[in-house]
């Protein structure tokens, strides 16, 4: 029996920050004002939330949402915001990323389903990605004294929120991502994710310092349903790859083209959750070989059914593939982008996959160097060794599967 499915399980915390950056939110989407505090306020009309006006505070202002999709039967809209400005630094004093977890309370004084999520960005000229995690009632006291341990709104978070030492890849807290070609992100009907009474939401800010370092008040709307349907619920199952990426012959003299030295340097900007090129090889197998393309193989532990796919890469990302039942007679391909697009990780709908325990799943990634010639992000930097890496200049190769299972 292959043991990795259970190794999953023990992966550290980095592979959740998965970059999250697949647009819009859950893979499993359907694409065919508020106040800026810990509460939130619902809008049970049909059409969009309407949008603060600056807080008396001077704390700044979220994006207007772009065009919301009418509620459906039962629906209400629920806004939650950062509750004041941060304003982004390079937490460990080097590096040009800093990821920020902000503890928001969407007052859920019962069970609920989430149907729906978008993301409004206070400061898109920072912004990289956000996130959005569950947080569950057992676990809102040790969020808020994490919350409350450091100066500033929220705390620094490479990787997943830092409340768990060990993160499940296979049923990841995921909620909802933005990324550059976001937009609202409405699950298909009779489909939600289950939220408790009391639960909480932590939303997972990465900012771009390439950009500058100006303020920021992000927000996110929540579209929820009443818990007593008796809807499918859907879970977020993540498939990391390695990256290997060598530097180009020319430049293959350079400090950081060795892959010890890069990933030293990784390490030293993100600290321990920097760890993660190495520890994808407990999960995917194998040992690193440096090379364009990388893939992993995963082999599932229990039943599910797929409804949605997602990819998510940086800027030297090419080509990304996810295959179910690879090289056997059964195998098809549920997401293919031949053509990677950073401004456009929108998540796609796809007709139900099943899949039973032992079948396996596939991630591809093609990555360039090349395109550091042509892409503003790299001026002045030369060739580097590419390995796993949270910042906005390294890179990822992650499949994202919104599933049911039994």
């Amino acid at each position: 029996m292959d043991r990795r499915p259970a190794l999953a399980a023990l992966l550290t915390a980095g592979l959740l920050a998965l970059a999250a950056c697949g647009g819009g939110s859950g893979p499993g989407a359907d694409r065919s004002a508020t106040q800026p505090a810990r509460a939130a306020t619902a809008d049970r009309a049909a059409g969009a939330a309407e949008v603060a006006e600056e807080p008396a505070d001077g704390h700044g202002h979220y994006a207007e949402p772009a065009r919301s999709r009418p509620l459906r039967e039962g629906e209400t809209r629920t806004t939650i915001a950062m509750p004041g400005a941060y304003t982004p630094s390079a937490p460990y004093g080097t590096g040009t990323d800093d990821y920020r977890c902000f503890l928001l309370d969407p007052g859920l004084e019962k069970d609920s389903w989430l149907t729906g999520t978008q993301v409004l960005p206070g400061n898109p000229d920072v912004v990289h990605h956000v996130i959005l995690f569950q947080v569950p009632p057992e676990q809102v006291a040790a969020a808020e004294a994490k919350d409350a341990a450091e100066d500033d709104e929220g705390w620094t978070c490479f990787g997943g929120t830092g409340l768990e030492q060990f993160q499940d890849v296979d049923d990841a807290a995921w909620l909802g991502a933005w990324a550059p070609g976001g937009r609202e992100s409405v699950v298909k009907p009779g489909f939600g994710v289950r939220l408790r009474a009391g639960s909480r939401i932590v939303m997972q800010v990465h900012y771009n310092l390439l950009a500058g370092q100006s303020p920021d008040t992000s927000a996110a709307q929540l579209r929820l349903a009443p818990g007593r349907r008796d809807y499918q619920a859907l879970t977020t199952m993540l498939l990391p790859a390695p990256v290997e990426l060598p530097c180009r012959a020319k430049h293959a003299d350079g400090p950081l083209c060795d892959r010890a030295a890069a990933l030293a340097d990784v390490k030293e900007r993100f600290g321990a959750e920097g760890n993660t090129a190495d520890v994808l090889y407990f999960l995917c197998g194998g040992e690193p070989k440096p090379g364009n393309t990388q893939s992993c193989t995963r082999t599932l532990a229990e039943p599910m059914t797929i409804h949605g796919v997602a990819g998510h890469m940086h800027l030297l990302g090419r080509s990304i593939r996810i295959e179910v039942d690879p090289g056997t007679p059964q195998a098809r391909t549920v997401l293919d982008i031949p053509l990677w697009d950073f401004d456009d990780q929108g998540s796609r709908s796809i007709d139900p996959v099943h899949l039973d325990a032992f079948e396996q799943v596939k991630v591809t990634c093609t990555h360039v160097q090349w395109l550091r010639d042509r892409l503003p992000s790299f001026e002045g930097q030369p060739d580097r060794y590419v390995v796993w890496g949270e910042g906005t200049t390294d890179e990822m190769c992650l499949g994202m599967l919104q599933v049911t299972r039994p």
